[in-house]
C-alpha cells in the first residue's frame, strides 16, 4: 500500500473517529429524551412515582453518561491497531520479533503482550472515568487500589485466553488458509463448553469471596423453590459485593454439580424477602428451560457464521495489499483478525440481544408462574431501577446494542398485565 494512500486512511480515520463522536454527542444530548410516554407519566412505571425528583433527575445524567462513554470507547481498540498497522508499526514490530526469536510461540506472546498494553493504555484514562462516575454516583464504594486490582486480574485473565486462541488462529492460517475459520470453531467447541463449568467454580472466586448464605431460614425457602423447579442445587451462596458497589445482582449459573445459586449481599440488605424469592424464581428460569446451553450453542453456531465472515474479510484485505509477503507476516495477520473480529462481533450484538431479552421475558413471566407474585416483581423492578439509576425507557440505540434484558418499562408493563390476568381468574 502507497504512502499516500496510508496517509489519507490515517486521517479518516481520526476525522471519521471526531465525526462519530459529535454523532454521539447530539444522539444522547439533542435527538433522544428520556422522557416516557405520556399515557405512562404517572403510573407505576413512571421513575417520578417511585424515585425522588433528585433521584429521577440523576438516572437520566448517570444513563446518558455512561451510554455516552459507551458508544465513545467501543472503537478505540480498532481505531488504535489501524492506526498502528497504517503507521508500519506492527510490521516493524513483526519483523523485529522474527530477528528475535525463531519460536512462533514466543513471537505471538510478545506480539500479543505489545497490542493488550498498548490497547489498555489507551482506553484507561476512558475506563477510570467510568470508576470515578459510578463513585460520584454512588453505585461504586471501592478505592482507587481495590479497582485496579480487579482490572489487572481482568487484563490477566483476558490475555491468557486470548492469547492462546490468538496462536491457534495463527498457526491455523499458515497451515490451513482455505479452512483455518472451519478448524478454528471446531476447537472453540470443547473451549467453549470448558470455560462454561469452569467459569463458576475458578474464574468468579477470582474476582469475590462466595460464602454459604447467612439466613438459613431464607436459604431453605430458596432451596425449596428450587426443588419445586427441579434445580439439583443443594446451597445457596452468598458473595460479599458490598466493598466494590451498591447495586444488587442474583444468579443461578453453572451445569450439573456446579451449578450454583449466588446473591450479592448487597440485594439482601436492599430488597425484601418477597422480592428475593421472585428475582430467584426468574434466574431459575434460565436453568429450568437449560438458557446456559441454548446460550452456549448460539454462541457457537455465532461464532460458525462469524469466524467464516472473518475469514473473507481478511482475504479480501490481504488481497489489496501490494505487499507481497503481507500473507507470511504474523503481526500483520493477528492485527487485522483482532480488528475485523471486533466489529463483526460488535455488528452481532443486536441479533444475541434480541435472542437474550427473548429468554429473560420468559424467565419474568416462569417467575410469575413459580411465586404468584408479580407484584414483587415490579416492586422489584423498581427498586433495581432506582438503585442503579437505569433509564426505565432507554434511547432506541442503547436498547438495540446494549440491552440483554427487556427495558424496565417493558418489564413492569407485562408483570402487571399478568397481574391483572390472576386478578381475573
Amino acid at each position: 500500500m502507497k504512502k499516500t494512500t496510508k496517509s489519507k486512511l490515517t486521517k479518516f480515520i481520526c476525522l471519521g473517529y471526531l465525526v462519530y463522536i459529535i454523532l454521539v454527542l447530539l444522539y444522547f444530548y439533542v435527538f433522544t429524551t428520556s422522557d416516557l410516554p405520556s399515557k405512562y407519566k404517572g403510573t407505576f412505571v413512571d421513575p417520578h412515582t417511585f424515585m425522588n425528583h433528585k433521584e429521577a433527575n440523576l438516572s437520566t445524567s448517570y444513563s446518558t453518561l455512561k451510554n455516552v462513554l459507551y458508544f465513545i470507547s467501543l472503537p478505540i481498540d480498532w481505531i488504535v491497531l489501524s492506526l498502528l498497522l497504517l503507521s508500519g508499526s506492527i510490521d516493524k514490530l513483526g519483523n523485529s520479533l522474527s530477528k528475535l526469536t525463531r519460536f512462533k510461540f514466543i513471537q505471538v506472546f510478545l506480539y500479543f503482550f505489545f497490542v493488550s498494553v498498548a490497547t489498555y493504555i489507551v482506553s484507561f484514562p476512558i475506563d477510570f472515568y467510568r470508576f470515578k462516575l459510578s463513585t460520584k454516583y454512588g453505585l461504586s464504594v471501592q478505592t482507587f487500589n481495590a479497582w485496579m486490582k480487579d482490572e489487572m486480574i481482568g487484563f490477566w485473565i483476558n490475555f491468557a485466553m486470548m492469547f492462546f486462541v490468538m496462536y491457534v488462529v495463527y498457526l491455523l492460517i499458515k497451515k490451513q488458509p482455505k479452512k483455518w475459520w472451519l478448524t478454528a470453531w471446531l476447537l472453540s467447541i470443547p473451549f467453549t463448553i470448558f470455560l462454561t463449568f469452569i467459569q463458576p467454580v475458578v474464574i468468579d472466586p477470582l474476582y469475590n469471596d462466595f460464602y454459604p448464605l447467612k439466613d438459613k431460614n431464607l436459604e431453605k425457602k430458596i432451596i425449596t423453590l428450587a426443588k419445586e423447579a427441579n434445580i439439583p442445587a443443594h446451597r445457596v451462596y452468598e458473595v460479599n459485593m458490598s466493598t466494590k458497589t451498591t447495586t444488587y445482582n442474583a444468579y443461578v449459573t453453572g451445569i450439573g454439580k456446579n451449578a450454583r445459586i449466588v446473591l450479592w449481599d448487597t440485594t439482601l440488605k436492599g430488597l425484601t424477602e418477597d422480592e428475593i424469592m421472585f428475582i430467584m424464581a426468574h434466574e431459575m428460569s434460565h436453568y429450568v428451560h437449560k438458557d446456559i446451553y441454548k446460550s452456549m450453542f448460539g454462541m457457537l453456531a455465532g461464532s460458525l457464521v462469524g469466524l467464516y465472515i472473518i475469514h473473507l474479510l481478511m482475504k479480501y484485505v490481504l488481497s489489496k495489499s501490494r505487499s507481497s509477503h503481507s500473507t507470511d507476516k504474523m503481526a500483520v495477520i493477528l492485527t487485522l483478525f483482532l480488528i475485523i473480529s471486533g466489529i463483526v462481533g460488535f455488528i452481532s450484538d443486536p441479533i444475541s440481544n434480541a435472542f437474550s431479552r427473548s429468554a429473560e421475558k420468559r424467565a419474568d413471566l416462569y417467575a410469575v408462574k413459580l411465586t404468584h407474585d408479580p407484584e414483587s416483581g415490579i416492586i422489584a423492578f423498581q427498586k433495581l431501577s432506582k438503585n442503579s439509576l437505569s433509564q426505565v425507557n432507554p434511547p432506541f440505540l442503547v436498547k438495540l446494542f446494549r440491552f440483554d434484558h427487556p427495558t424496565m418499562l417493558e418489564r413492569m408493563r407485562y408483570l402487571e398485565a399478568a397481574e391483572r390476568s390472576n386478578d381475573n381468574k
